[in-house]
């Protein structure tokens, strides 16, 4: 079975959005970007979905300019990135969203087709995010593995990545790595509900 793997970025305090809703102390999205090699399918959630598509579909089409977004030109690890979602299959939780704009992007109801996505050929599948389905991916037993980029940062008021998460996991670290900035990340693989 493919394994299901969490990246995201956030705060010491475990925040992945302030007060506003969004991470502003983040100066690129490139920190996860490794596991490329190891995915051929990424799932997201609806909330995620639309910031997302415009984000890479942005830097995708003009990797010269700065991003809308940000204000920012792109990095050459986000270009790849945006490469990389331009031909890789994307899918998205929702029970709402009755149709998608972005190519190879299909969306999913349930969490029995999440298991179904999972258990196809293929390679592993990211779990781009937002907290909202890494919590129910999570309470649901369905994330393998979770990739953590901690930023030296309290962020206070803002939105928790597992603020939405009910039950409780037992995690294993598998690996530390010191990243730029005075960041860390952190990878773990995701046991089963714990006492």
């Amino acid at each position: 079975m493919r394994k299901l793997i969490s990246g995201m970025q956030i705060s010491v305090d475990g925040k992945i959005g302030g007060p506003d809703g969004y991470a502003d102390w983040i100066g690129e999205w490139s920190d996860h970007y490794d596991i490329m090699p190891q995915v051929d399918t990424c799932l997201l959630g609806a909330g995620m979905y639309p910031g997302y598509e415009q984000y890479w579909t942005a830097i995708h089409t003009h990797p010269t300019e700065p991003t809308p977004m940000t204000g920012k030109l792109p990095t050459p690890a986000e270009i790849e990135y945006a490469r990389f979602t331009a031909r890789t299959p994307h899918y998205v939780l929702s029970t709402t969203l009755s149709a998608v704009l972005w190519p190879q992007t299909s969306i999913v109801r349930t969490l029995a087709a999440v298991t179904a996505l999972k258990q196809q050929s293929g390679k592993d599948i990211y779990l781009v995010g937002g907290a909202r389905i890494v919590a129910s991916l999570l309470d649901a037993g369905l994330v393998d593995e979770l990739r953590l980029a901690v930023h030296p940062l309290i962020v206070g008021q803002g939105l928790a990545l597992f603020g939405a998460a009910e039950q409780r996991r037992a995690l294993e670290l598998r690996d530390v790595k010191q990243l730029e900035s005075g960041r860390v990340g952190l990878i773990y693989a995701v046991g089963h509900r714990a006492p």
